[in-house]
């Protein structure tokens, strides 16, 4: 058994909604590769063909389905399932990120689950300080004008009245940062760029500036580590939230190294002002008001996640960006709906 396992934990059964994206795969690789855990149920709205020891599959759709049924004998429950896009379309996000979201929670209660692990964000904290970091206890309203923002900062907030109201739920809120691996590059391209670069064109400089905005200092970790910090989520006996990233913060100047290009000093108005023309012309799929939510989101300070959890990110920042930008180069994915390579 390994080192963090509790004694009592041997024989888990372990169900993963929204267990085929980017954090969802790497966490049923992390549960399925633990002594701990007997069986993992993934749930997602297509069955993939992709499949791992000890993982069976079913098909759910959080908006509708019956979920309940899923949830009944298991130990816990990890909640990932969320919708990025269509930005553009924010009732349909809502009604999945948000309305699906409760419905799940409210179906952990009623099956009798001891442990609910949600993944909340750093998209869920209030505008905060770029020059320090802050603990889990800052506030999470989100930054209104932006739906993701929006919807992780509601779901905190029902998930206070739900510790409240089910006090025998062990309910525990992982809020990361922005989190890449090689697996999900071009899936994460075509959420955000809407179409995955060819190989030739990602082989070369793609990025030859990059502008050095005020606020532009963010977190990120290999989605790997945050699986790691999904599986001691379930078996240490923790509640509350958890902030998740890998040092060192990421800066232009750091992007710069990465990507051999010149950092340029600028305004955060012609970048945003481009962005926001390239939206409403339907030219990209990301929200303006998105970047303008990257720049005022805090740093965080993980102490929280190493005192508690035992956890430490194997993979530093640039590790992950530039597992990232592998993937890209090589059209790398995975056989599953959300991460299929490019044809």
């Amino acid at each position: 058994m390994a080192a963090d396992s509790p004694r009592d934990a041997a024989g888990l059964r372990i169900v993963v909604v929204g267990a085929t994206g980017n954090v969802g795969t790497s966490v049923v690789r992390a549960l399925a590769a633990e002594p701990a855990v007997e069986s993992v149920l993934g749930l997602a709205r297509r069955v993939p063909r992709w499949s791992c020891a000890r993982t069976t599959w079913a098909a759910v759709d959080v908006t509708e389905d019956d979920l309940s049924g899923h949830f009944t004998g298991a130990d816990a429950v990890i909640h990932l399932a969320w919708l990025f896009q269509p930005t553009r379309d924010p009732v349909t996000t809502w009604r999945n990120n948000v309305l699906g979201s409760i419905r799940v929670f409210e179906a952990v209660a009623a099956a009798g689950v001891g442990t609910l692990v949600y993944a909340s964000s750093v998209g869920a904290y209030s505008p905060g300080p770029k020059d320090r970091q802050v603990d889990e206890s800052w506030p999470t309203h989100g930054w209104p004008d932006a739906a993701y923002c929006r919807e992780k900062a509601y779901l905190e907030r029902f998930l206070d009245g739900f510790t409240g109201t089910h006090p025998r739920v062990r309910v525990v809120r992982l809020r990361p940062g922005f989190i890449f691996q090689r697996a999900a590059a071009c899936a994460q391209s075509r959420l955000f760029a809407g179409f995955t670069p060819p190989r030739a064109l990602a082989s070369k400089r793609l990025f030859p500036v990059v502008p050095d905005l005020p606020g532009l200092r963010f977190q990120v970790l290999h989605a790997d580590d945050v699986a790691d910090a999904y599986r001691r989520a379930v078996l240490r006996p923790v509640a509350g939230p958890f902030n998740l990233a890998a040092e060192p913060v990421v800066d232009a100047a750091l992007l710069g190294d990465l990507l051999g290009a010149r950092v340029v000093r600028l305004p955060a108005g012609p970048p945003r002002a481009l962005l926001s023309g390239a939206w409403h012309l339907r030219l990209l799929p990301t929200s303006p008001h998105l970047f303008d939510a990257v720049l005022r989101l805090p740093l965080m300070d993980t102490a929280r996640a190493r005192q508690e959890l035992g956890w430490a990110p194997r993979h530093s920042a640039q590790d992950a960006l530039e597992d990232f930008l592998r993937g890209l180069r090589e059209h790398t994915g995975l056989p599953t709906a959300p991460l299929r390579p490019p044809r």
